[in-house]
């Protein structure tokens, strides 16, 4: 099998892919036109955010199977069109957070001490101390929208400094907020209304798109100062200028922004804006880790090992299975009797799952294969098997998820089928024994 590096990664990225004895090809140096002539070669690609994998470039990547995204967003892949023809999306979500959080606090720092104002004004000849007098973080409120894994860092940075820390977040649970020493807003206007610094680190979705607008703003502190280091289209570029202008808002720190790359922008000639080049991912470290972490994705995808970070397929990282496992039994699919039990690790038929569960345990009705494998894993005590593993311990290939035509039906059934899915458990347990409860 084929893989092709269509951007930068680490050294290491590229070793592993070839350790798995995938044939690699690095297309760093390929503009769109070649990317598009030789797509149809591969089997997988790995990418950063640069290169767009989109509707066009997939309908002519006849054998692609996976997308590997070296980095977290994958806001320049076609997610959507990618499933439609059964390819798998995956990311590498922990690869820049430390990092992202760390450029969030050196904005935050730069913001509050006006550092690059006066290097550019002594490097310009001019010794300007009262001009670039700021404030200092201790005691302030830094607010933080979005609590992930990126915000939470930051909020645990920014308690180093003395700050107290508010932080919104529509799914977090409250225990997260408490460990973390942080105060749980229930709205976004109640971290509007106490914070002093106002950091973002939202995905960009069509909910979020926006999100810091006038309105919000008018609902700020006077003089508040806010950090963007997410994505560009969350704050509204046109409010953010109005509210510099009228004061309300005293400084900005942005390393992202709507249309990237940028060199021309309304607010980068405002001298209490500082600006970045979408450095919140840059390091050597998280480079490093991103395309490490992407080619261990790319290598399970293709060689039907258990992908834990699929943006388009559910999945469960093994640590995690250990304790959640009790649960993934309720995953059952509809029409089977449950008159029979389980016998040994390799009778894994959603009947044998079903009956490990508690007594009176409710059994949620689901035709996903998916679910089913989880549900199987946790029953054989194995790792979790992904849609393309199932396709690949049967034989089968499937032209898309849950397709129901003839290449998804090399025994005859459904890929949705209790019959398809129980011989593929059973397939795949008699090929690797099962670790001992």
């Amino acid at each position: 099998m084929r893989v092709l590096v269509a951007e930068k990664i680490g050294e290491s990225g590229i070793e592993l892919l070839q350790r798995a004895g995938l044939e690699v090809e690095i297309g760093t140096s390929w503009d769109r036109a070649e990317l598009e002539r030789r797509i149809a070669d591969f089997d997988g690609i790995l990418i950063r955010s640069a290169t767009q994998v989109d509707a066009d470039l997939l309908a002519k990547a006849d054998r692609l199977r996976v997308v590997a995204r070296a980095g977290v967003g994958v806001d320049n892949v076609d997610v959507d069109a990618a499933t439609r023809r059964g390819v798998l999306v995956a990311n590498a979500p922990q690869s820049n957070v430390i990092t992202a959080a760390e450029h969030t606090m050196a904005l935050l720092l730069a913001l509050a001490r006006n550092v690059p104002q006066a290097h550019a004004s002594l490097i310009g000849g001019a010794w300007d101390r009262a001009r670039f007098s700021g404030v200092e973080l201790h005691e302030k409120t830094l607010g933080v929208i979005g609590f992930g894994r990126i915000g939470q860092l930051v909020a645990h940075r920014a308690r180093g400094f003395g700050m107290r820390v508010i932080a919104f977040d529509a799914y977090l649970a409250a225990e997260r907020f408490r460990e973390l020493g942080v105060e749980r807003a229930a709205d976004p206007d109640q971290v509007y209304a106490v914070a002093d610094f106002v950091t973002v680190h939202l995905p960009k979705t069509k909910e979020t798109e926006g999100w810091l607008n006038a309105a919000a703003f008018a609902k700020m502190k006077d003089g508040v100062r806010i950090l963007n280091v997410a994505r560009g289209p969350l704050v509204v570029d046109a409010d953010l200028q109005a509210a510099l202008d009228s004061g309300k808002v005293a400084g900005a720190a942005l390393d992202v922004f709507r249309t990237e790359p940028v060199t021309d922008h309304p607010l980068f000639g405002y001298p209490n804006v500082i600006v970045t080049p979408h450095l919140g991912a840059s390091t050597a470290e998280a480079t490093d880790r991103a395309g490490y972490q992407a080619a261990e994705q790319a290598v399970a995808g293709l060689t039907g090992g258990s992908v834990t970070s699929a943006v388009n397929l559910p999945s469960i990282a093994p640590d995690d299975l250990e304790a959640v496992g009790p649960f993934l039994g309720l995953a059952y699919l509809p029409g089977v009797p449950r008159s029979r039990s389980m016998t040994s690790t390799r009778s894994c038929s959603p009947t044998s799952v079903a009956s490990r569960l508690p007594s009176g345990a409710s059994r949620t009705r689901t035709t996903s294969p998916t679910s089913f494998a989880s549900a199987c894993a946790a029953a054989t005590r194995r790792p979790a098997w992904s849609a393309r593993s199932w396709a690949g311990v049967t034989g089968r290939t499937c032209s898309r998820p849950g397709a129901h035509d003839s290449t998804c039906n090399s025994r005859n059934t459904s890929p949705f089928s209790a019959t398809a899915i129980s011989r593929a458990c059973s397939d795949a347990s008699a090929r690797h024994s099962a670790t001992p409860a």
